[in-house]
């Protein structure tokens, strides 16, 4: 019987009109999945200290397309320029398409001697131990981490903090981190007009400071903050920078208040005038502005010959630049001095002296 239909189904496959039922060829038996978990291709290290953390996102499927069910085994490992990839401490167990991390502390042969490159894997295996693979590599520079900064010290001047600290003379990187201590000010309602309120934590990459000074220009007038540095070793890999962070240095805090007086004024010109027809006689006084912010006004001062300097502007500074002295004789002779006062009250050294006499009637 089973011979029969066979031939049966021979003869209608040569049939002019195909009729496929009842006599397709059953095609060769597929495989049962191995449900191997597809690898992972976004693996990235980052390395602080004698520690390196692992970031990727696990797989949601196998590959054969299938969801994963149940917790993956995850192998860590690592590689040098040559030889195995090397475990790097125990295996994980974690769920199919979660935001994998992983921190290990390196092996002391990652810690020790010049700067080179090492490569991080993760390996995702079945319940039978199998695999699809590694993962894509995470570059790391392993090596000694740069020696610690030692001596920061934080002072205030008038254009920034000035951060000083024991010199290598390597000319290594160093970052500063910057912590805001006193609170932020509160964002404005018109932002495009008002200040722009700070980030409560910065950090500063200085480039090539083997002479252990850095300025800080950013640092704000009225403010409190806490810096901490760290040497930082970089090496360029295929177009990205990796680095090696050294140790952080003891904390320096410093307020950051504003005890520095403007720049004296500059171009002081004075010019006379005898009055006619009932104009005054007077002597009238220019110079060139200050730029800075937070200038007030200005002071004016008088004297005659060698006498004391008076002050003749009003108790409140001068707003702008110029100055009308109608207080004058004529046939005297008058020099004067200006200064520059900032919105805190603190004035400036005297400007150069303009001298003018008042012509006699």
């Amino acid at each position: 019987m089973r011979w029969e239909i066979r031939w049966g189904c021979a003869l209608l496959m040569g049939a002019a009109v195909a009729l496929s039922t009842g006599c397709g060829t059953p095609g060769a038996p597929q495989p049962p999945s191995l449900n191997l978990p597809q690898p992972v291709t976004d693996l990235s290290a980052d390395r602080a200290g004698d520690q390196v953390r692992l970031t990727w996102t696990m797989p949601e499927k196998n590959t054969d397309k299938l969801k994963l069910k149940g917790d993956v085994t995850v192998r860590v490992c690592w590689q040098g320029a040559k030889g195995a990839c090397m475990d790097a401490g125990m295996p994980l167990e974690l769920a199919p398409g979660a935001d994998a991390t992983a921190t290990e502390t390196l092996p002391k042969e990652l810690t020790a001697g010049p700067p080179r490159v090492v490569n991080y894997f993760v390996e995702l295996k079945n319940r039978k131990g199998r695999s699809a693979g590694l993962s894509n590599a995470g570059p790391m520079i392993a090596g000694a981490p740069p020696a610690p900064v030692a001596g920061l010290k934080a002072e205030v001047q008038k254009g920034g903090v000035v951060l000083r600290w024991t010199a290598d003379g390597e000319g290594a990187a160093v970052r500063l981190h910057r912590k805001l201590l006193s609170a932020p000010a509160q964002k404005p309602k018109e932002t495009m007009t008002g200040p722009v309120p700070e980030a409560a934590e910065q950090d500063l990459l200085i480039e090539n400071v083997g002479q252990g000074r850095a300025l800080d220009k950013t640092a704000r007038f009225g403010e409190s903050y806490e810096y901490r540095a760290q040497r930082v070793a970089r090496v360029n890999v295929n177009g990205k920078t990796l680095e090696i962070d050294g140790a952080d240095s003891a904390a320096v805090q410093v307020d950051v208040r504003d005890v520095f007086p403007p720049a004296a004024p500059t171009g002081l010109a004075a010019v006379a005038s005898l009055g006619t027809n009932g104009a005054e006689t007077a002597i009238d006084l220019s110079w060139q502005p200050d730029t800075e912010a937070d200038v007030a006004g200005y002071v004016v001062y008088r004297r005659e010959g060698s006498g004391a300097w008076e002050r003749i502007s009003p108790a409140e500074p001068v707003v702008g630049p110029a100055f009308h002295d109608a207080h004058v004789q004529p046939g005297h002779a008058y020099r004067y001095a200006v200064s520059a006062v900032d919105q805190s009250g603190h004035e400036s050294a005297r400007s150069e002296e303009a001298q003018e006499s008042v012509p006699q009637r």
